[in-house]
């Protein structure tokens, strides 16, 4: 456990927005979960509910997208590399993996002498639901 962990303490609010990440089947802004809190009675301010997300971010625990406007949308994913294919209508997700995504931001880092690359890929569409 790193020096920052252990300054990191599991606050009721902070559990309450892991609860409300876990029920979410989309990503959320911090508005969004905020509400939801709210609705279900549950007293946590909105600046909590930030702050509780970027430990979430820092940690890895959620993974954070953003939109054309720079909005940021959490979600909780598993802890293995992938990528997004979001829903632009119903903001479904699905992990993707892409190993040939994987495999060209090697060979691009190595062909123009970088090191220690990452990359986030996210995909926008209209889910099948959707387009019925």
């Amino acid at each position: 456990m790193s020096g920052t962990d252990a300054k990191v303490r599991t606050t009721r609010q902070r559990q309450a927005v892991q609860s409300a990440l876990d029920e979410a089947a989309t990503f959320s802004t911090a508005q969004d979960l905020h509400e939801w809190l709210r609705a279900r009675g549950t007293k946590v301010g909105l600046a909590t509910v930030y702050r509780a997300l970027q430990l979430m971010a820092d940690s890895g625990e959620v993974d954070v997208i953003r939109n054309d406007a720079g909005e940021a949308f959490y979600r909780r994913c598993s802890t293995h590399h992938h990528h997004h294919l979001i829903c632009r209508s119903c903001g479904r997700a699905v992990e993707v993996r892409g190993p040939a995504v994987e495999e060209w931001a090697d060979r691009v880092a190595a062909d123009n002498g970088f090191s220690q690359v990452s990359h986030s890929l996210e995909l926008f569409g209209v889910c099948g639901d959707c387009t019925r």
